[in-house]
């Protein structure tokens, strides 16, 4: 019960301070403006080494070593998403 009181209360707080801070538009623009930094950030793509999941043979030795020791995992995992992006193609220009 008393835990259930302590995250409420801790809510309640956390949304006071947040439309207090909130109020002035300077504040919310900035908050926009970072959280569509953040989100443009995510959508590039630029961090995930997908590409390379299925391409052994360049200078990532970690994934090297793994497939060169049997691992198929992230070949397969590239084909299959090569896969699926190609279909949709497919369809999109049908």
């Amino acid at each position: 019960m008393r835990k259930r009181w302590m995250v409420t209360a801790a809510g309640a707080l956390a949304g006071g301070v947040a439309a207090y801070f909130l109020k002035d538009g300077d504040n919310r623009q900035k908050v926009k403006d970072k959280a569509g930094s953040l989100q443009n950030r995510w959508k590039k793509g630029d961090d995930m080494p997908i590409e390379e999941a299925g391409k052994p043979e360049t200078a990532d030795l970690e994934n090297s070593k793994m497939v060169n020791e049997g691992s198929q995992f992230g070949v397969q995992y590239y084909n299959e998403l090569t896969e699926k992006e190609r279909e949709i193609l497919e369809k999109s220009n049908s």
